[in-house]
Order: C-alpha cells, then structure tokens, then sequence
C-alpha cells in the first residue's frame, strides 16, 4: 500500500518505510483519535504524542526524549536535524505515505511529523510549588481544549505553575499538547492528590488560596488584583459544575469575574486568561 509511490521513495540512512497502517512497528500511533483508548494506554505505555515540528521542538527543548518518530515524505529532508536528534537518541524514524498515515492515526497528518514520546515522571508537588508566585488549579477540567489553553494561557501571563486534580484531563494528550502549542512541557505542573483535600496543603505551604466561583461572599477579581497576595493559587472548576462546595468552602476567598450582557460566567480557558492577566505579578 503505497498510495501512488510505484517504488517506495529513497529514504535517509536510518528511516524506514511503513506501507501497512497495521503495522506492529508503529503501533504506538495506532487510532489516535479515539480518545478513550488512547487516554488509558499512553500512561500505561508511558508514552505520549507530539504532533507538528513546533510542538516536538518544544518537547525536546524540554529535555524529553523520543520513543519513535512518524513522517510524510516530503519532509523527512525539511528538517535533517531531527533526524539526527531521533538517531542520537536510539529512536527509530518511520516514513509513511500520508493516506497510509491517515490510515494507521485515524487523521491526516498534515504538519508532516508527528513523534511518540517517552513519558517524563511528575514531579513532586513541592519541587513544582517552590518559589512559585502565581499557581493555577484545574479541578476535574475534563475537555482537553480547555486544558491545553489554560496552558497557554497561563505560560503567557505570568503563572509559574499548574496543578491538575486526579479526574483533570491529561494535559499530555495529544489535542492538550497541539492546543498549548507545546507550553505544557514549560510550564511546570504535576497533579494535586488528594483533591479537596489539597487545599490545606497549599495553604500550608504558603499560598493564598483562591477559588473562581459564584458565590454570595466573593470578591470581583477587581478588588484581589488591587490587593493580590504575594503567592497566589487561582482554582478553576471543571466545565458546566464549575468548583465542587468542598473547595469553596475550603478556599480562603471566593472571586468572580464581573460580568456584564447578562452573562453570569465565562468558559474556563476563557475566565483563566482574563484571571491570569489580573493578578501577574508585576515584577
């Protein structure tokens, strides 16, 4: 199955080509698009996807390592470098014609490469949290948009680091990843567990904690910037619920965006950028 290549085009030394989609050697990318699947087998496999040339760059300017590496050909010669990277690193390079790639990841790979990714171990909350001023929270954010642009967000507006309750979302999914643009792996982040009961935690290590809610005795995000504490942890409930009770009444204030239009909330990637520009820091 070479879709349209009578002979398989000449390949650098160390890639090979793949004309079967079903191919064991690239099963690692097999059915991308099936969420449930992959979001169970990429932590099991200890691995994850890093789609486009810019996001893999970011990932290995993170210190990251690749597992394998997935191209089209025409541009296994845009970016010899990367090759070089893959053979330093002992990861193999497949070449596969794009209806063959589409086949085997279940989408058109139309950024032309795609790596699977050897999976980083989280660190520890406390080695994230040191000396951090400005801390997101992302409770049971299950939509993995949402997450990758909470990332961005935050990469953009001063957030030193990111905390994701056990049910969040994986921000190393593949559409978090492509979404953040590949600020997950500059951000530092690790998950928070257990979850209300983290909040003292951060509290005992000495952030101020903030719950974006609406609630009868919340602040406006006016009056925290004008009086923002030297550390801060913004809390951002999940999609439609918004925060649980627990971490409201666990916070030490409630802030809400005012809002005007008749709108009483905003979605959560949304209401974290508005939250992040607030209170940066201003150094």
């Amino acid at each position: 199955m070479t879709d349209g290549y009578a002979v398989p085009p000449p390949l650098p030394d160390g890639c090979s080509w793949v004309d079967d989609p079903r191919d064991e050697r690239v099963r690692d990318y097999f059915s991308l698009t099936d969420v449930a699947l992959r979001r169970l087998l990429e932590p099991e496999r200890g691995l994850y996807m890093a789609e486009s040339e810019k996001v893999l760059r970011r990932a290995l300017g993170a210190g990251h390592r690749m597992r394998s590496l997935l191209m089209t050909p025409r541009w296994v010669g845009e970016w010899p470098d990367l090759l070089r990277t893959a053979a330093g690193q002992g990861a193999p390079v497949f070449v596969a014609a794009p209806a063959v790639a589409e086949a085997m990841t279940g989408f058109h790979l139309h950024r032309g490469v795609i790596a699977a990714m050897h999976r980083p171990q989280l660190p520890p909350l406390q080695e994230v949290l040191a000396g951090a001023r400005r801390v997101a929270v992302l409770e049971d954010v299950v939509d993995h948009t949402n997450v990758g642009a909470v990332f961005r967000s935050a990469a953009a507006l001063g957030v030193d680091a990111v905390l994701v309750t056990p049910r969040c979302a994986d921000p190393l999914y593949r559409r978090s990843v492509r979404v953040s643009m590949g600020t997950v792996f500059q951000v530092p982040w690790t998950r928070v567990d257990p979850w209300p009961g983290g909040v003292d935690l951060l509290k005992d290590l000495g952030l101020t904690v903030a719950a974006l809610a609406l609630s009868e005795d919340s602040v406006s995000l006016d009056e925290l910037e004008r009086d923002a504490p030297e550390r801060l942890a913004l809390v951002l409930g999940t999609e439609g619920d918004g925060l649980s009770p627990r971490t409201v009444a666990a916070a030490d204030l409630v802030v809400r965006i005012p809002m005007g239009g008749g709108v009483d909330s905003l979605n959560v990637a949304a209401a974290s950028a508005v939250a992040f520009w607030a209170v940066r820091p201003r150094r």
